[in-house]
């Protein structure tokens, strides 16, 4: 049987925060009703499901990159390696990978990039769905550390609200200096 390993990332716009990466491998045997792209569902219709990707799903891994490895290599290189270390954490092998988009990570397996694959193909559903409960959990947690900037409302998006908080109270340490509207408020 040839297992699709279905890869999507999570995190490349916001100004603050890691980017998100997920891997799965679906069982055939076990249907995933509601499976679609994560930014067309509701935040508890995609907890509901992330519940059940993790329940029935053959294989899944969740990984990250950082903000200072987004801000040395770039957000493109960074979703990647995020993409290639959710990858790489499988305990099942994948026959091939599909990731979401049109660059694909360098893993050891056959690997196929799909343009709106998080909309057509259930497994990149599926990564789709956990990299971005994943990152939205984290970005929850950031906000108990940091809650000047109100990531718990725009998750680290350059909203009206987020560029306001951060002329207010500055850059810290989890905003994307590499991202220009941190860098132009960064010291000369």
């Amino acid at each position: 049987m040839n297992l699709i390993c279905g890869v999507d990332e999570a995190g490349r716009g916001p100004l603050a925060g890691p980017v998100y990466a997920a891997a799965v491998i679906l069982d055939p045997g076990a249907q995933i009703a509601g499976l679609a792209d994560s930014k067309t569902l509701s935040a508890s219709r995609r907890v509901d499901l992330a519940e059940q990707i993790r329940e029935r799903a053959l294989a899944w891994a969740i990984a990250w990159a950082t903000v200072a490895e987004i801000d040395s290599i770039n957000i493109l290189q960074a979703s990647l390696l995020a993409m290639r270390r959710a990858v790489e954490q499988l305990r099942v092998a994948p026959g091939e990978v599909l990731v979401d988009g049109n660059r694909c990570p360098v893993v050891g397996y056959p690997v196929r990039a799909i343009v709106r694959g998080d909309s057509s193909v259930p497994a990149i559903s599926a990564a789709s769905i956990l990299a971005k409960t994943a990152r939205d959990a984290e970005m929850q947690r950031l906000h108990l550390l940091y809650p000047q900037y109100g990531l718990d409302r725009h998750k680290g998006y350059p909203t009206a609200v987020h560029l306001a908080a951060l002329q207010m109270h500055g850059v810290c340490e989890i905003h994307r200096r590499s991202y220009a509207p941190i860098r132009r408020l960064l010291p000369a």
